[in-house]
């Protein structure tokens, strides 16, 4: 499934490829598959900078805990990691999004709630960065979370890029992200 993803990725007619891990990518725990990422082209980010063409850029997979998956952190020491954040950054790419934006689903007793890193909501208000693209949290039964948001209060646009519904994973893509010109 790796191969196959990274195959299709590199061969996409996209001059500047950025790819970070998520909850579910135990490839990115290698350091082989990550060399297979740069030897494709790509340019994978964990938890660091790149300027790209004039524009920097920032990439995390850190999420809240929930379950036991990868790249997960306590919600009270997420904190901590978005102290890495200038004012400076173009666009920021992570996995999760920050708590109320774009971020609603149904928690495991089956109530709505806002499951975003409120931490990262913080730090993004502090650094107002142009772009923060991010997935994680998917479409689900009444709670439509892929697409674009703009605060009136942030100079942000905010990109919730995930292409999938829950408990529908095996029907295929739902969403096929969003273009910016940049």
């Amino acid at each position: 499934e790796f191969d196959d993803f990274i195959a299709w990725f590199a061969g996409l007619e996209i001059k500047n490829k950025v790819l970070i891990a998520g909850n579910h990518d135990t490839w990115a725990l290698k350091q082989y598959n990550r060399d297979k990422v740069k030897d494709f082209g790509i340019h994978y980010l964990e938890h660091e900078y790149l300027e790209l063409d004039g524009k920097l850029i920032f990439g995390s997979p850190y999420t809240p805990n929930f379950g036991t998956w990868h790249f997960m952190k306590d919600r009270s020491k997420l904190g901590k990691y978005w102290e890495a954040l200038t004012e400076n950054i173009d666009i920021l790419v992570t996995h999760g999004p920050p708590k109320g934006i774009l971020d609603l689903s149904h928690d495991r007793d089956h109530k709505l709630e806002y499951c975003g890193d409120s931490a990262l909501f913080k730090a993004i208000c502090k650094t107002n960065p142009k772009y923060h693209q991010f997935g994680h949290i998917h479409d689900s039964k009444d709670c439509y979370n892929s697409g674009v948001l703009k605060l009136s209060s942030l100079n942000t646009i905010f990109v919730n890029a995930s292409c999938v519904t829950d408990d529908k994973f095996n029907q295929g893509v739902s969403s096929y992200g969003q273009v910016f010109d940049i």
